[in-house]
């Protein structure tokens, strides 16, 4: 028998993962309650099924992928309906959190006697036709959801701490997304200041492979940014027994949380600067 996977919650990452699964085979629930219409038909989209918290709590395996502010509440708001089920899925925590936040979803999920796997995802939304994203995979039941191989995911189990696979996410997500906080209040510092011409003049001269990564990465980034701030207060947290590391990406987290107030409310002035920077490079 195939397995039946439940993924909470569709959106983009979690639209396309259910996608790649349904497209090789499975039956994929999710929860459609209180959710946007986009999102009602991005779910629609990629073949998913809407299912009840019951119904979820039947599946084989229950994929968390939301931002990581929610991950906790996710896992406390099935436990009932988990500790209830008779089927005991294998819950797979896949989002962007450090391994104490990853002890406490776990310790949340443990009464329910479910199985729990700590998971990070590294890459982009799938894609038909290409491979990615990795699913990094950790603790005494990563085998057990790296089976998923069958099925399109890239799987990568990992061994060491029940939390290892979060240990990898925060450390690359802070070299990538910390990254392009850093060269985003750099490329508007410029554009305030005058020297936006010269700054790009010697990144195209003298940076010929972080330039170029950069500006793909931050043509994408400003409706992405309200995601970025737990993640960066998550990874804070994961540095925190260094003080200066941990003051750096609270101060990244507060980098995005101001570009994306800005930009949700309407005020695009910050998100115009950096695209009119980054067309520089075209023109």
């Amino acid at each position: 028998m195939s397995p039946v996977v439940a993924i909470v919650a569709p959106g983009a990452m979690g639209a396309a993962v259910g996608k790649r699964l349904v497209d090789n085979g499975l039956k994929v629930l999710t929860s459609l309650q209180g959710r946007s219409p986009e999102t009602v038909a991005r779910a629609k989209a990629a073949g998913m099924t809407a299912a009840n918290d019951s119904e979820i709590a039947a599946a084989d395996f229950i994929l968390s992928i939301l931002p990581p502010g929610d991950a906790l509440a996710l896992a406390e708001h099935f436990v009932p309906v988990l500790r209830a089920s008779n089927a005991k899925p294998v819950y797979v925590d896949c989002n962007a959190i450090n391994p104490a936040t990853v002890k406490r979803v776990a310790a949340a999920i443990a009464p329910t006697e479910c199985p729990f796997v700590d998971a990070g995802i590294i890459g982009s939304p799938p894609k038909p036709g290409e491979a990615g994203p990795r699913f990094y995979a950790s603790g005494p039941s990563a085998q057990r959801f790296a089976t998923l191989r069958d099925y399109g995911l890239d799987v990568r189990v990992l061994g060491g701490a029940m939390s290892a696979a979060s240990a990898l996410k925060m450390s690359y997500a802070g070299i990538t997304k910390g990254t392009q906080a850093i060269g985003a209040a750099m490329m508007l510092a410029a554009m305030r200041s005058g020297s936006a011409d010269d700054l790009l003049a010697e990144l195209q001269s003298s940076q010929k492979q972080l330039f170029p990564w950069l500006k793909r990465q931050l043509e994408l980034m400003p409706p992405k940014a309200y995601r970025w701030v737990a993640e960066m207060q998550e990874i804070a947290g994961f540095v925190a027994d260094d003080p200066a590391a941990r003051d750096l990406y609270e101060g990244a987290a507060h980098f995005y949380e101001r570009f994306a107030e800005n930009f949700e409310s309407g005020d695009k002035n910050d998100a115009a600067a950096l695209e009119a920077f980054l067309g520089k490079s075209s023109s």
